[in-house]
């Protein structure tokens, strides 16, 4: 089956747009080619394109589905276009007791080499409905379209997490959050799965019991993000910038109002000099992003931690640390390894696959760093992303 001309050309742009590292208008026109019934994914050629609804395969490398481009193959994987095929496929297997691996924009996932022996199931929903400044969008959107989108649209809330790779199912997993902001801001529901019944249903915010870097839905198989709800807010002034290194970058103070398309660029700045943005031709964004979450101690912890530590309070007397900075003092500097998995030259808190690494060289530096960490102020650190097949 040959892909109609306006597919082509969406294709072609979207490579010219990778080759000229425009990560944002990348993304765009993958969403366009996924909305017109179209999977496209990267060749050392140029790029490929197949119909959507036929593709469920079998021993899929799922290397070709993650940002660390690691891990296994998958017995099968089915794509899910629509949320009635992600509702339908998941029953199906459920019932039959097949395992089954949830798989979004692999921007937060560490696969085992011997990949995952069950159905995988890559969520490729698409929608974004408006209702004011209430907006609902579907859970295989790339996240940071809808941020561009309704940046342009006027809205304040999630500008400041612009950039950050993956879909917008997985951000109230993680309670996705940067340069101040979180999700948990702004969703004000989740259209679920329950896996126990088979039963759709909305979790308001309160049920999806947000802290940091952490929810209900983390951890667990119970339910499957469907959609998510955001309740944003029209400002033309923009909102206020609480992250002191973005108030820096744009200028003002801590608390200044700045407009959101404003902040956007801005966000887009730092996390690209970070290798944060997404660039195929650039091994230190080959990774999941920080590996690593800040650790949050308690009182009597924090005090036996040097002074200069950068630390912050959190709301229950607890102390945010960070952890890029006891990784560095440890002796892990950025580029720090010898081998195929080595730290960012640009982010401490970045684990990067430099193009011949496997998930077993990925989590022996990982675990060199969390041990050197720990020897050295008693701290340990937890990892962000979700391991499959592998424990750290």
């Amino acid at each position: 089956m040959r892909p109609p001309p306006p597919v082509r050309a969406a294709a072609r742009a979207r490579q010219e747009a990778r080759d000229h590292g425009d990560d944002t208008a990348r993304d765009r026109l993958t969403a366009q080619i996924h909305a017109a019934g179209w999977l496209v994914s990267d060749t050392p050629d140029g790029y490929a394109l197949e119909p959507r609804r036929s593709r469920e395969l079998a021993a899929i490398p799922l290397a070709q589905h993650t940002t660390l481009r690691l891990g296994g193959p998958a017995r099968r994987l089915a794509v899910a276009q629509t949320e009635a095929d992600l509702v339908d496929v998941l029953r199906g297997a459920d019932a039959s007791g097949e395992p089954v691996l949830i798989l979004g924009g692999g921007s937060n996932i560490v696969v085992a080499d011997e990949g995952f022996d069950g159905l995988v199931v890559q969520v490729a929903t698409d929608g974004v409905e408006r209702s004011d400044a209430r907006v609902t969008v579907a859970a295989g959107e790339p996240w940071d379209g809808v941020v561009e989108q309704v940046v342009a649209e006027g809205l304040v809330g999630v500008e400041a997490l612009a950039g950050i790779p993956g879909l917008v199912g997985a951000t109230p997993i993680q309670n996705v959050g940067a340069y101040g902001q979180e999700v948990a801001q702004t969703i004000a529901s989740v259209r679920v799965l329950d896996r126990r019944t088979g039963e759709v249903g909305t979790m308001s915010a309160d049920a999806c019991r947000f802290t940091y870097r952490h929810s209900a839905f983390k951890g667990g198989h119970d339910h499957v993000v469907l959609a998510v709800t955001f309740d944003l807010h029209e400002a033309p002034a923009g909102g206020a910038v609480r992250y002191p290194a973005l108030a820096a970058h744009l200028g003002v103070e801590v608390g200044a109002t700045v407009p959101a398309a404003e902040v956007r660029a801005a966000v887009l700045d730092l996390r690209r000099a970070k290798g944060m943005v997404l660039d195929a031709a650039d091994h230190d964004t080959w990774s999941v992003g920080s590996f690593f979450t800040n650790p949050i101690l308690g009182a009597d912890e924090v005090a036996g931690l040097p002074a200069a530590a950068p630390r912050w309070p959190e709301r229950d007397g607890q102390v945010k640390v960070s952890a890029a900075w006891l990784i560095e003092q440890a002796g892990f500097a950025k580029g720090y390894g010898a081998g195929p998995a080595q730290v960012s030259g640009k982010h401490t808190l970045a684990l990067t696959n430099r193009g011949s690494a496997t998930t077993a060289d990925l989590l022996a530096l990982a675990r060199e760093i969390r041990d050197g960490v720990r020897d050295r102020f008693g701290v340990t650190l937890v990892q962000e992303p979700v391991l499959v097949g592998v424990t750290l």
